[in-house]
């Protein structure tokens, strides 16, 4: 079964496209690796050129380098596919690729450019259809408030009240973090309703709504199509006391379509990359994703679950790269647990995503959730929320209820958005760690329910065992030397498990160490190592993990 919308309902950037007519015989969707950014107009000293200040500034408070992999596609590349006679769809900077429409014979062609290193078929649609658009005239509506209060209480978020309360939001609300500052990205199949809705008319109000796209019909209008990514939207940016409140409704939006709910393919894949990168060069601090891959339509090939690793998907690549420039990515796990699947699907897969599974009102697994670990043997989900008669907002704007690892993803990226407001100084590896290490069973986690339900409370203390970033040093830049850690006193003496990731996210190195010392060397081989940044992550016994970079030469 497609995992795709992971829901189950109770009741019931600047993109390089052109103009595009219907299918014409063989001709399909394409993606076009480039061998090179050489000799490319762009460059890493004029980076506002093709990214925000606020992704830039985002990049700068986590130490975190500009590399080639930022520059955007060489244009003379582009303009030599576009001299093929083919539609070029979209280029993506972080593949170094394009998206092209073309047949076999026109691929062959392609294939044989001296700038092509490969190509992968996407999908048998040129055009999706059965998509129907709404219009995006905005209702005036009343501004809701709470009156002369400044403390929310139990009625201020209606039914919804439960699903923040297990994770402590009301008191994260109550203490002046509700998201303000923070842009989150939802990826999702529509957002019909959403511009008319008085629950969330404060988004246009306060101008909170920082962009929109669909990457399937190359638009800017979400207004429209398949209405889970309003339902998703109104756990974490609803605002309407007395009916319902989310957990990050002050924060920034970027409502991006990635998702045709009428299909499967790979392509939506690559327009999830590509929502990405807008979200990247928009500046968004969270992307949440309640989307899956594992399934596809023929003749598409699924994945299976050895696939699962974290390195092996489109869009597990993707995820990783997203998370390696500084993004919180959050995303759901998937609801096969009870099929014949079982498992994960991806991006939760992803080595450095918060995978979200759900649990019924008691905190007990729902059946549905889907299982780690992943086929690398990670523990997953991360951490679980309430995902079982789940409140959110149709498109009608009336509260309804429902079941699926798709909303208590969003409600948990909105409550990581908002913590990260509490803790401005953390990076989005150590916003994972702190969910982590204030969930319910972060001494004992599982395949089952991960680490647990996190809560803000618990997250207060666990900040104390979370050593500051620069207690922990590493030899920069690496050559061919051994390469040492210089721990502070907290990190010694205890187990360590230190991670090096390349800038793709993929584990290239791990090791662990009884008891290190003060200057600890590890057992890395950097002459196997290509030149470029890496990440390297230590996290202790006690559950304490910062992450280091470094870079080889």
């Amino acid at each position: 079964m497609p995992q795709k919308l992971l829901f189950i309902f109770l009741l019931l950037i600047a993109p390089c496209f052109v103009a595009v007519g219907q299918e014409s015989g063989q001709e399909q969707k394409r993606l076009v690796y480039f061998t090179d950014k050489a000799n490319s107009p762009y460059t890493l000293q004029q980076p506002l050129v093709f990214l925000s200040q606020k992704a830039l500034d985002r990049r700068q408070s986590q130490s975190i380098a500009l590399q080639e992999r930022d520059l955007p596609v060489n244009p003379a590349y582009v303009a030599a596919l576009k001299q093929q006679e083919v539609t070029v769809w979209y280029t993506s900077k972080w593949f170094n690729a394009a998206v092209v429409q073309c047949s076999d014979q026109k691929l062959t062609e392609i294939e044989s450019l001296p700038f092509v290193k490969t190509t992968k078929t996407l999908n048998r649609l040129a055009f999706p259809t059965g998509n129907t658009l709404q219009s995006i005239t905005q209702q005036e509506t009343a501004t809701y408030s709470t009156g002369e209060r400044t403390t929310l209480v139990k009625e201020d978020y209606g039914r919804a009240f439960h699903q923040s309360d297990m994770l402590g939001v009301v008191n994260l609300h109550n203490a002046g973090y509700k998201g303000a500052g923070k842009t989150i990205a939802v990826f999702d199949a529509g957002f019909p309703g959403v511009n008319n809705i008085n629950a969330f008319s404060h988004l246009f109000q306060n101008g909170q709504i920082k962009g929109t796209f669909d990457f399937v019909l190359k638009q800017d209008n979400v207004y429209g199509a398949n209405s889970h990514g309003t339902s998703v939207l109104s756990t974490m940016a609803a605002f309407e006391p007395g009916k319902m409140i989310g957990t990050a409704f002050e924060a920034n939006y970027l409502l991006l379509r990635t998702e045709d709910a009428a299909s499967e393919h790979n392509i939506e894949e690559i327009n999830w990359l590509l929502a990405a990168e807008y979200a990247d060069s928009a500046g968004a601090d969270v992307i949440n994703s309640s989307l899956g891959y594992n399934v596809f339509d023929s003749p598409s090939r699924s994945y299976t679950y050895s696939e699962m690793d974290g390195n092996t998907t489109l869009v597990a690549k993707a995820a990783d790269v997203a998370a390696a420039v500084g993004m919180l990515v959050v995303t759901s796990a998937g609801n096969e647990g009870n099929g014949g699947w079982r498992y994960i699907a991806s991006p939760a897969d992803a080595d450095s995503v918060l995978a979200v599974g759900a649990v019924d009102s008691l905190g007990i697994k729902a059946s549905f959730s889907s299982f780690g670990p992943s086929a690398d043997g990670q523990i997953k989900p991360d951490v679980v929320a309430l995902g079982q008669k789940v409140y959110f907002l149709n498109t009608a704007g009336n509260v309804t209820k429902g079941n699926g690892t798709s909303f208590a993803g969003p409600i948990i990226a909105g409550f990581a958005a908002s913590l990260w407001q509490a803790n401005p100084s953390k990076n989005n590896y150590e916003i994972i760690q702190l969910l982590r290490q204030s969930s319910s069973q972060a001494t004992n986690p599982d395949n089952s329910i991960g680490y647990g339900i996190p809560n803000y409370s618990r997250s207060i203390t666990s900040l104390a065992k979370l050593p500051a970033i620069d207690k922990v040093l590493i030899t920069n830049p690496v050559s061919d030397k051994p390469v040492v850690l210089i721990l502070g006193q907290n990190w010694q003496r205890q187990l360590l498990e230190v991670q090096v990731l390349d800038i793709t996210g993929k584990v290239v190195h791990k090791e662990r160490i009884l008891k290190p010392e003060q200057e600890q060397r590890i057992n890395l081989q950097p002459q196997f190592l290509s030149s470029g940044l890496y990440l390297c992550r230590i996290t202790s016994a006690s559950g304490a993990a910062t992450t280091v970079r470094f870079i080889k030469l």
